[in-house]
């Protein structure tokens, strides 16, 4: 059975002022066609395919009500399925174009399962199988997040840069450089530029109602940021990134809980 949750918000009194953000969606998007990276969702990394790092991440994620994958490739359906993931549909062949962005998958795979099972979600986690490197506990984190701000319209995963594009970052203009962020120079160190972050990846929360609703101007709308290490903001997507986050957890810097179950005693 789904778990329900109902989240008060600081100050709210009554059912009437309360945000649901449960049952949970997580949807996995996997495409079969990557060009830049060809079989990059199924290619071993740390002993698993990589897509069956999020597979894992969501079953051990105890706020996580469903955890579905949305692929049209059959080879991709089937690597997910020996992870332990769902695959209760195929997406159409027009949801998987280099082109298609990423908010009619998501409205496509959040209405089939609504449809299917007549269970109304109150969030949508997207994970993508390109950032394996998530911690269980963010999903938690950023529920709170969203659940502590009414106007917010999702948490989204970011992380420091090890460089801050205030200082260094330029752009060439008349065929001279020029500083990219021109309000970079008017700090006389870079300790003293304010903190910039990135979007990593790692993981997007949204409400449903705003799934539904927004086409590709999602970024006009509120976000809240849940600030992850750098080193988790492990996005592969070459052959360099995948070697870059195999060394990571040889050296101990990065560790998956999911991995660290299979052990031997």
């Amino acid at each position: 059975m789904l778990r329900m949750l109902y989240l008060l918000l600081p100050g709210d009194s009554g059912l009437e002022n309360t945000v649901c953000l449960r049952p949970l969606l997580a949807i996995i998007p996997a495409r079969g066609g990557s060009t830049g990276f060809p079989g990059k969702n199924t290619h071993p990394f740390a002993g698993l395919p990589l897509i069956a790092h999020s597979i894992r991440m969501a079953q051990m994620t105890p706020e996580v009500d469903e955890c579905i994958v949305t692929t049209d490739s059959e080879e991709i359906a089937e690597v997910a399925r020996r992870a332990g993931g769902k695959v209760p549909f195929m997406r159409p062949a027009d949801l998987a174009r280099d082109e298609t962005p990423i908010w009619p998958v998501l409205q496509h795979a959040l209405r089939e399962m609504e449809q299917r099972s007549g269970v109304t979600y109150g969030s949508v986690l997207l994970l993508q199988p390109t950032n394996p490197a998530r911690e269980i506990s963010d999903v938690a984190k950023a529920l709170e997040i969203l659940a502590a701000n009414r106007n917010a319209m999702g948490v989204i995963a970011v992380s420091e840069p090890p460089f801050n594009p205030r200082s260094v970052c330029v752009e060439e203009r008349a065929g001279y450089m020029h500083k990219a962020f021109p309000d970079g120079q008017t700090y006389a160190r870079r300790q003293d530029a304010p903190k910039v972050f990135r979007i990593n990846g790692v993981l997007y929360l949204w409400r449903r109602d705003f799934v539904f609703s927004v086409n590709s101007n999602w970024d006009a709308a509120p976000h809240k940021m849940l600030s992850v290490p750098p080193e988790c903001a492990v996005d592969i997507d070459t052959p360099h990134d995948l070697l870059w986050g195999e060394f990571l957890i040889a050296q101990g810097k990065l560790r998956l809980p999911w991995l660290q179950r299979d052990e031997p005693r």
